[in-house]
């Protein structure tokens, strides 16, 4: 069987093809902060070098990149051509590369938990009960008893309460609440004039807006604005130095949805989550709020769990449960934490209205990444 096992592994790393050659060599080093690496690093190179192949010839999965990075290192990446948008507007046919920025959409919320860490360390905010309207005096008028009980906390795990609708981003086309707070003078007197729908902290109810209304937040108690923050403390320490964001009609960055980056950025914050809040053994973000934001507080979406901003769920591989922490984005868009293998994975996609956008992420970890990880 053994035999059997070497033989199809080989068959599978020569259907990847002469062209796939570069891909198992080892990215290339962009003086990025990456140490690069074959795909060795205890992988399987048959079946992750099949990945490009595989993807090349499924063109409905719309896959623009994959990285790849284990025990710290950059060991694949591919890109892929295909149709895209950026927040919403299209692009048409984009090649993909290392350098070109995507649209992360709700990925980003992910990263606002990790600036939310930062200033809690700092001493921007003391703590994660705070009441949310101690924040914001101006907005007096709009608090009622049950609205004063809304924490950060609440709105780090979507469970403040506002009667929400989210249109799965579109961007200003419909009248539904995230589309109005977009175009909304204030978007945050918006939100906050919403009524509520649950007492908050009893359930779990997505709203995008909830993100952008922490990083309003972290705009008053730290005196910047979100995305000079977000540069100065978390992008910057990680050699960060390319995102772009969409903004609110008042200007702000959107918190919940807006971030552009390149995968291999992507696969950096992967990185700082796996090595508790660490790049390059330096301390960026407390260890502590790493394990507290990927403890499970409410049954999310589906099967999963949600922490704080973050997705926590298992894979099933060869009848071994796997478990790994996750940021999610609209089209696709996928970071995988995969601690007992010390992996991390970072895809990108144009899958924006596509069923498929649930499984090709999940077609990427478990048909290969996983499974070539061993026990």
């Amino acid at each position: 069987m053994r035999c059997l096992g070497v033989w199809l592994a080989l068959v599978l790393l020569l259907a990847a093809g002469a062209a796939r050659a570069e891909d198992c060599a080892g990215p290339a080093d962009l003086h990025d902060g990456w140490a690069s690496a074959p795909v060795a690093q205890g992988l399987d190179p048959a079946l992750v070098c099949a990945i490009g192949p595989r993807f090349e010839a499924w063109t409905e999965a719309n896959l623009h990149g994959v990285v790849v990075v284990r025990h710290g290192a950059l060991v694949y990446e591919h890109y892929f051509a295909g149709e895209d948008e950026q927040w919403g507007r299209p692009l048409g046919r984009v090649a993909y590369d290392a350098g070109k920025l995507h649209d992360l959409r709700s990925l980003t919320k992910s990263v606002t938990s990790l600036v939310v860490g930062i200033a809690l360390d700092r001493g921007w905010i003391k703590n994660v009960d705070a009441s949310v309207f101690s924040f914001f005096p101006e907005y007096g008028e709009l608090r009622t008893p049950e609205k004063d009980d809304i924490t950060l906390r609440h709105l780090l795990t979507m469970s403040a309460g506002f009667a929400w609708t989210d249109p799965s981003m579109s961007y200003g086309n419909q009248a539904d609440t995230e589309s109005l707070m977009i175009r909304a003078p204030d978007p945050y007197r918006y939100l906050l004039e919403l009524p509520l729908a649950t007492p908050p902290g009893q359930s779990y109810h997505y709203n995008s807006g909830e993100t952008s209304l922490l990083a309003a937040v972290l705009q008053k108690a730290s005196g910047k604005g979100f995305d000079v923050l977000a540069q100065e403390v978390l992008f910057d320490p990680l050699g960060i130095s390319d995102v772009e964001w969409m903004r609110y009609a008042n200007g702000d960055p959107i918190a919940g949805w807006g971030l552009r980056m390149r995968p291999r950025d992507v696969a950096k914050v992967g990185q700082l989550m796996l090595d508790h809040g660490k790049w390059h053994g330096k301390q960026i973000v407390p260890e502590a709020w790493i394990a507290q934001s990927t403890i499970p507080q409410f049954n999310g979406e589906g099967l999963f769990f949600y922490g704080y901003q973050w997705w926590l769920g298992r894979s099933l591989i060869e009848r071994r449960e796997i478990d790994w922490i996750a940021g999610v984005g609209l089209g696709g868009q996928r970071l995988f934490i995969v601690p007992d293998r010390d992996l991390v994975v970072a895809v990108t996609a144009g899958l924006y209205k596509s069923p498929l956008q649930g499984q090709v992420g999940f077609t990427v970890l478990n048909s290969y990444v996983l499974p070539a990880a061993g026990h």
